[in-house]
């Protein structure tokens, strides 16, 4: 591995962690580790960045939450929302609802962002079709024009900017359904959190699309997939979820894409980026996190970050 003394130092660069590293997708499972000991153990593990995870499983009143925090020396980098405004305007005021809370507690947290997360097409468990993968041309422009008015809400609302998240079995995932969101947003209201991960997941490449479209970069999700698991996955046509369960999103610096080449080209766009690991790994034993974010922070050094 390369030293982190052999490679530049990527200062533009501020890496964190999140609760998915610590096998945490909902607000309450007894599968998850309780709050506590994630915050105690990210902290351990290295990082000082955290995004609040999924809206109930941190404390959601700010003077708790932020006396947690400060005792840890963490600070908040984003909280997370999944939306459906592809369904149309009659979906805002239900979006409206969850994203304001959500939104609130993230700024009194000192938060600059919200990760805004497509709905499924079909069910990360179960595999259900719940709507078709492909949007009409009408739903697209309701996404689109949706995703601006959020982008726009939020900002003036709450002073944070929206990034949307590309992910595996939502409308926007492949190079094709990410550069077209792209091109039909406005890039003063809507950037991108570009996942990693879930980027090569449906076949993306991170490298060029910050080459492409850096100025809508506005937040990283550092994850890798292990090609073989991937290739058996597409295979069996396997929803997300189970997915993961098999192992498709896998330790750095084992699977693909490199990450020293992905930091190295956000560097080079000369802003300031989160960069937040998130090692998708639901369910995992209460015991693994620890040692792979551990392990992961110190990957990430000897990158430069």
């Amino acid at each position: 591995m390369t030293e982190a003394t052999d490679v530049p130092a990527l200062d533009r660069i501020r890496v964190g962690s999140a609760p998915d590293s610590w096998g945490v997708w909902f607000p309450d499972d007894p599968r998850q580790v309780p709050w506590d000991r994630f915050l105690d153990e990210v902290a351990r593990a290295g990082y000082s960045w955290i995004e609040l995870g999924p809206y109930g499983y941190l404390p959601t009143d700010p003077v708790r939450l932020a006396d947690e925090l400060a005792r840890r020396e963490l600070s908040v980098s984003a909280g997370t929302v999944f939306t459906g405004l592809h369904r149309g305007p009659g979906m805002w005021d239900e979006t409206w609802r969850h994203v304001d809370r959500v939104a609130s507690l993230a700024r009194a947290t000192g938060a600059g962002h919200l990760v805004v997360i497509p709905s499924f097409w079909r069910d990360d468990k179960t595999a259900e079709i719940l709507e078709p993968p492909e949007l009409t041309g009408e739903q697209w422009d309701h996404l689109a024009r949706g995703m601006e008015r959020l982008g726009h809400m939020v900002a003036e609302t709450h002073g944070l900017d929206i990034v949307v998240h590309p992910h595996a079995d939502t409308h926007i995932d492949t190079e094709e359904h990410v550069t077209r969101f792209l091109d039909a947003t406005d890039p003063d209201l809507v950037s991108l959190c570009l996942d990693t991960g879930h980027y090569a997941y449906c076949g993306g490449d991170s490298v060029k699309l910050i080459e492409t479209y850096g100025e809508r970069i506005g937040y990283l999700h550092l994850k890798q997939v292990d090609p073989e698991v991937l290739a058996d996955v597409v295979a069996r046509q396997l929803p997300f979820g189970p997915a993961v369960a098999r192992g498709v999103m896998c330790e750095p610096p084992h699977g693909v894409p490199e990450l020293q080449p992905v930091l190295a080209a956000a560097q080079g766009l000369g802003v300031d980026l989160f960069a937040i690991v998130e090692q998708d790994m639901y369910p995992c034993p209460p015991d693994r996190p620890l040692p792979v974010a551990t392990r992961t922070r110190a990957f990430l050094r000897s990158c430069g970050a």
